[in-house]
């Protein structure tokens, strides 16, 4: 039972992960300024690149997070760590609901002005597979005040595994977090365009917000039930 809560743990964590908006939203404004000035295949490498700095970045954080639980808490978050992470997804849960997206009839996000421009010049000038790699880098470290609590969370839970399921618990995550860009660029391949797709997004908004700021709330309640109440 104890393996079944940390790989439910840890896939809830990647899923939620996943919900989030920005590496999508910076995708699609890759696509649509590298189609007007590149021909699909040119495109294609770069999307491929992005996609692979997001995913390497991710693996990377959560082997870092693995590396300071081992190392800072002697391979488990104690009560205390657990209680705050509690905290922490109740709060990203209100603010999933009230400010991750700006008021309108748009997807732009949360970020602070400075930012989101830095973000979008740099998507405009992408013209290499590295300044792509690059960009999906950087919009990772952008999300993570979002994602700190949930790689925590999943970096604990790959501990408590055994250690042949640890590896293959990283990769799991990064893949499950990576889905939306995946299914993102097999959308553009089989013929929807950046338009259709931006146009979704913003029809579903709401829906997009509500799940994903239940989804943080559900992962308290997981956290709070099997963690540290032990109901089995």
């Amino acid at each position: 039972m104890s393996d079944f809560v940390s790989f439910a743990a840890i896939i809830l964590a990647g899923v939620i992960h996943a919900s989030l908006q920005l590496g999508l939203g910076c995708l699609l404004l890759l696509y649509h300024e590298s189609l007007g000035r590149h021909i699909r295949r040119r495109t294609r490498r770069l999307v491929s690149s992005f996609i692979s700095g997001v995913g390497t970045i991710i693996f990377l954080l959560l082997a870092t997070t693995c590396f300071l639980i081992v190392n800072f808490f002697e391979g488990t978050l104690p009560v205390g760590a657990l209680a705050a992470i509690i905290g922490a997804l109740i709060a990203l849960a209100i603010i999933m609901w009230l400010f991750y997206y700006k008021r309108g009839n748009t997807t732009e996000l949360w970020l602070p002005k400075v930012v989101a421009k830095f973000v979008d010049n740099r998507a405009k000038v992408t013209n290499s597979n590295t300044e792509a790699f690059s960009l999906g880098v950087l919009t990772s470290f952008a999300e993570l005040p979002f994602i700190l609590v949930l790689l925590f969370i999943a970096g604990n839970s790959i501990l408590e595994l055994d250690a042949i399921y640890r590896p293959l618990m990283v990769v799991a995550y990064t893949l499950i977090a990576i889905t939306p860009l995946v299914i993102l660029r097999l959308a553009i391949r089989s013929g929807h365009t950046v338009v259709d797709i931006q146009k979704w997004r913003i029809r579903n908004k709401l829906f997009l917000r509500i799940v994903s700021g239940c989804g943080f709330l559900i992962l308290s309640i997981y956290i709070l039930a099997f963690k540290i109440l032990g109901v089995a």
